[in-house]
């Protein structure tokens, strides 16, 4: 969210971002309804101020009718003010969530994700004397993956893993939160059931409040209880990565600019209803309601230059470790079209996937600048005391479905079975270093 002074000095930059984002947005509409805002506003504010020098007033007064029907009169014009403002600023609140932050100079201007620009790309794509099978036909051959049964019991996209995909898919999840520890990230397990608010700050709703219609978010339908074993009228909800736990963390303090930049990672279960997906990779471990994660975090300085160095830190880890496992990868630089309301600069990464004959998105990284800061209220104090919002930054470090999609299916083997990458031999059972049919 950007601040309403920004906007007014930004107006004709974010006219050109609201057009190349596709944003359904008018600008002029949020002004106008913010000159109304404010004009209810300094009326109400002005009767306000009358009302308490009326009641300071009564204290000495002799005579105090006087005093009496002008404060009623005052009274009355607060009651009347009061509804139109309350709607005014519902409309402005509704309008202002839909402001998209600034871009990035070199981020490509485009419509959807066919005008993303390659900008890096390493590895070999390998090269089977066989024609490779799909991660579905080798976990269904080793017995590590079962789909028809996990459709069953957990409806459509549910699925098991079993036997040692289990193994493999717990070793890169230990292999991502060691590599992360290994770079300065502090590790956590972070709530996966959360308030509203975490997930609203960190822009995971495309409004003020949550649209089962369109935010890919479960809501949680048995209610909380208090601690006094009263019923919590908070809504909770369940997080789709950890990214707005990890956020939502410092919510509504002040850090210290000594303490940035502050580096997190979280591993959590992540849920996903998929509800913009419909009809979109229906078969496979590929787009699924429910993984885990490894989701690292920064919390930056208000600077926009070293929270591209940041981003680039992030993206880097990401690089090292889909070489570390051998995986043939890309890196895509998001256009405008293809990036969310409040995203400043994005770069995915997209590992190669025989099987399916495509490239797959495994990692996504993001800087918001402040947007996400301002409306979680996370701010810091400056060398001089000056409160600044904080950037936040986002990048996927390993998610389970699609590292493990890649992994079987670029380390398949002729024989079916699958060759374990080096570095996750060491948290396999015995340390094996294949996956063969029983």
């Amino acid at each position: 969210m950007l601040d309403i002074k920004f906007i007014r000095e930004k107006e004709e930059q974010l006219k050109e971002i609201i057009a190349n984002k596709g944003v359904s947005l008018s600008l002029e509409e949020l002004l106008a309804v913010d000159e109304k805002r404010v004009t209810l506003l300094q009326k109400i504010e002005k009767l306000s101020a009358e009302k308490n020098q009326l009641n300071e007033a009564m204290k000495s007064a002799t005579d105090k009718a006087e005093l009496i029907v002008r404060g009623k009169e005052v009274k009355e014009k607060i009651i009347k003010i009061e509804p139109e403002y309350k709607k005014v600023k519902a409309q402005f609140d509704a309008l202002m969530v839909n402001v998209p932050n600034l871009v990035s100079a070199d981020t490509p201007i485009g419509k959807s994700d066919e005008d993303n620009v390659e900008i890096y790309r390493w590895g070999e794509l390998p090269k089977f004397s066989f024609t490779p099978k799909n991660h579905i036909e080798i976990g269904k051959n080793l017995d590590i993956l079962d789909l028809e049964r996990g459709a069953k019991v957990g409806g459509y996209r549910g699925y098991y893993v079993k036997n040692e995909g289990v193994s493999l898919m717990m070793a890169f999840m230990l292999y991502a939160i060691n590599k992360m520890i290994s770079k300065g990230y502090a590790p956590m397990l972070v709530p996966t059931l959360v308030k509203e608010f975490a997930l609203f700050g960190s822009g995971y709703f495309k409004g003020s409040e949550y649209d089962p219609e369109v935010d890919e978010i479960y809501e949680v339908a048995t209610p909380d209880k208090n601690s006094d074993g009263t019923k919590s009228k908070e809504r909770k909800f369940l997080v789709g990565t950890a990214e707005p736990s990890l956020l939502a963390y410092y919510s509504n303090e002040i850090l210290k600019e000594e303490q940035l930049p502050l580096r997190l990672c979280g591993y959590s279960q992540c849920y996903r209803s998929e509800i913009g997906s419909y009809g979109k990779d229906t078969k496979g471990l590929y787009r699924v309601h429910e993984f885990m994660k490894v989701e690292q975090v920064i919390l930056a300085k208000a600077d926009a230059d070293e929270s591209d160095k940041l981003q680039n830190e992030m993206v880097g880890i990401s690089k090292e470790m889909h070489e570390e496992l051998g995986l043939p990868y890309r890196q895509l630089q998001i256009c405008t079209g293809d990036m969310g309301l409040g995203k400043y600069k994005m770069f995915d990464i997209e590992a190669w996937l025989p099987g399916l004959e495509r490239w797959g998105e495994t990692c996504s990284a993001s800087n918001f600048l402040d947007w996400q800061a301002r409306r979680l209220n996370v701010r810091y104090a400056d060398a001089d005391g000056q409160k600044k919002y904080i950037y936040m930054l986002n990048n996927t470090a390993l998610a389970s479905p699609r590292t493990f999609i890649a992994l079987i299916e670029n380390y398949q083997q002729a024989d079916g079975s699958v060759k374990i990458p080096e570095v996750l031999q060491k948290y396999m059972p015995g340390g094996i270093n294949e996956i063969r049919s029983k």
